[in-house]
């Protein structure tokens, strides 16, 4: 007689999990069937599926999940979500997190030390493959390109090799529309502004956006950018849009068209304490009044005005330094397995005075 074990397993398999990162827990067993129940801390979940997706993590996902096929339940599995941000930054040098059939875009890696033991990979579906990481030593940042290919959406991420450093995860979707609602690939952080897009592929002249929250009309204009000043958690919920659109550089007499987009699932998270910049007269402050008491070094970062894409660590670990070069600083607070948010950005532009000489020329 055959024996069945199942078991709850974590994708991507993370070491450590941060809080907005999206996973999946798979619930899997040779010979296992659907429907599946799932248990969180012992109670009984309404999902049924054998995949259990978990969106923009925080520490209330902690806890243990269980799931149960055919009569079997599986052994008890831990989650634990750090209230911290990761070792390295993976960001869209463009666009959002929605893109088109056959789309794709560059995701640009930054890290502190040097590029050469980074890899990166994607997760599709239940599968993880490695990708190329083209890498620019000089300029300090390296470059994936992500496309989805036939899957519906994909989670990006890089590690560093031997170690259990890794860069925030980027998870992007695919729409089979024209028209999508594009939100920002990080999490909505609660008391930020978030900027949600209604895009046309092809890029036609808009005429006009209806943004949605729950199929529920919200704002009506010819503008394409819903924005929410002041991010909270009743903000969560399904955001979608209807475009009135035309291809006017196409053809002057072009027809007007309107769509639908997909709805996107906005989720308002408590991101980690973040890190506060002061300045005095002669140099920068950090502090992070939130921090927990691990919390003990500071990471200073320099980037220039013509630049934003290149970000300098600097040699100082101290809560006070000292600038002399222009461009733009901010800093975080090291906590061991995570850091805190950066600091807001302080901005240092020398403005040098234009002396003038006056020569009298005296007429005798």
């Amino acid at each position: 007689m055959s024996v069945f074990f199942l078991s709850v397993t974590l994708r991507p398999k993370f070491p450590q999990v941060y809080v907005g990162d999206d996973v999946t827990l798979i619930c899997n067993r040779k010979g296992g069937s659907k429907p599946t129940r799932w248990f969180f801390n012992g109670a009984s979940q309404t999902h049924e599926d054998y995949l259990m997706l978990l969106t923009a993590v925080t520490p209330n996902n902690n806890g243990v999940y269980e799931c149960e096929q055919d009569g079997t339940k599986s052994e008890p599995y831990a989650l634990t979500v750090l209230n911290l941000e990761p070792h390295a930054q993976l960001s869209p040098s463009v666009g959002g997190a929605v893109m088109t059939i056959g789309d794709g875009r560059n995701l640009m890696l930054q890290v502190d030390d040097d590029l050469k033991d980074w890899s990166c990979f994607v997760l599709m579906g239940v599968s993880t493959y490695r990708l190329a990481l083209d890498v620019d030593e000089k300029m300090k940042r390296a470059v994936i390109f992500a496309e989805l290919k036939e899957a519906k959406r994909a989670t990006f991420w890089c590690k560093k090799k031997k170690v259990d450093l890794r860069s925030n995860a980027v998870t992007l979707k695919k729409t089979e529309r024209m028209v999508m609602l594009v939100p920002p690939v990080i999490p909505a952080l609660q008391g930020e502004s978030v900027a949600l897009r209604c895009v046309v592929w092809g890029g036609p002249e808009l005429e006009k956006a209806v943004f949605y929250k729950d199929k529920t009309p919200i704002q009506s204009s010819a503008e394409d950018t819903y924005t929410i000043t002041n991010a909270t958690q009743s903000d969560n919920g399904n955001y979608s849009c209807h475009a009135t659109y035309r291809f006017s550089h196409i053809s002057f007499v072009g027809a007007q068209k309107e769509e639908d987009s997909d709805a996107q699932e906005l989720k308002v998270i408590d991101g980690p304490p973040a890190a506060v910049i002061s300045a005095s007269t002669n140099g920068l402050q950090c502090s992070c009044p939130h921090c927990p008491a691990n919390c003990t070094s500071y990471h200073w970062y320099h980037t220039l005005f013509n630049d934003t894409h290149t970000r300098r660590k600097l040699p100082e670990n101290d809560a006070f330094i000292i600038i002399e070069d222009e461009g733009l600083y901010k800093c975080r607070m090291d906590c061991g397995k995570g850091f805190s948010r950066f600091s807001n950005v302080y901005s240092y532009k020398v403005f040098y005075a234009m002396l003038f000489c006056v020569v009298f020329i005296k007429h005798f």
